[in-house]
């Protein structure tokens, strides 16, 4: 296995400070594709790291971005929640913060500026697709496992040039079938090369090894997840052209 090179990549959207984590193999060739990581309602905590670790396996530079600044973690779900809804209640807001992810990645050294994913999980899954909605420069493919799928109602969308891929439980509750068949018109409407990958008899959270709650619609499932992420890394080598 080749060596892995971590950091702490700090950027800033405004006065707000961000910690970010980047990951890559030591011998990466530059330029190199860059895999943004969007964290799910916890914030950037090991979990998120580990993904953009295994970005970095796949070749790319993995960026595990820090959406709430200043490497806020919550310890509880009403602290998450809490983390969240300032900026799930402020699209707007959310957005500004985007910009400055993406801006941020482009800008990690060695990267190839056109040529970013941004992912996400939960939370983070909404933020993936935000970006696209924004069309961001440089980004030509988002993803988000277990999403939600609100837009952001920030006046008329654009279009969509990015690719988009929706990995999703069907039996979602905070993704209900009806809110993906919306999501899907959405993408359709704004011309959107889309694809949803629906999961039967799968609930949210269904990457998350901690998600453990079925009463309140989560849970790891490791088969759907391996399914997911398999799907994932064949869309990135669509995206970056390798």
């Amino acid at each position: 296995m080749l060596a892995m090179h971590t950091e702490t990549y700090l950027y800033s959207d405004g006065e707000q400070r961000c910690e970010g984590f980047v990951a890559r193999e030591a011998a990466l060739a530059s330029p190199a594709p860059v895999v943004v990581v969007c964290h799910h309602w916890w914030g950037r905590d090991t979990l998120m790291d580990s993904h953009a670790q295994r970005m970095a396996r796949l070749g790319y530079i993995g960026f595990a971005a820090d959406i709430y600044g200043g490497h806020a973690v919550a310890k509880t779900p009403d602290e998450a929640s809490a983390l969240m809804s300032g900026f799930a209640n402020d699209r707007a807001k959310l957005r500004q913060r985007l910009r400055a992810i993406v801006a941020a990645a482009r800008r990690i050294p060695g990267a190839d500026g056109q040529k970013v994913v941004v992912i996400g999980f939960c939370f983070g899954g909404l933020c993936a697709f935000d970006v696209a909605r924004d069309g961001c420069e440089g980004v030509v493919g988002v993803a988000g496992f277990h999403a939600l799928f609100a837009p952001p109602q920030l006046g008329e969308q654009k279009r969509i040039s990015a690719r988009v891929l929706a990995l999703h439980g069907y039996a979602d509750p905070m993704a209900t079938p009806d809110a993906m068949v919306a999501f899907a018109k959405e993408m359709t409407d704004a011309g959107a090369h889309w694809e949803i990958d629906a999961y039967g008899n799968t609930v949210h959270a269904f990457t998350n090894p901690d998600a453990n709650d079925r009463a309140q619609g989560m849970g790891y499932d490791e088969r759907i997840a391996n399914r997911a992420f398999n799907r994932l890394e064949s869309f990135l080598r669509e995206c970056f052209g390798r």
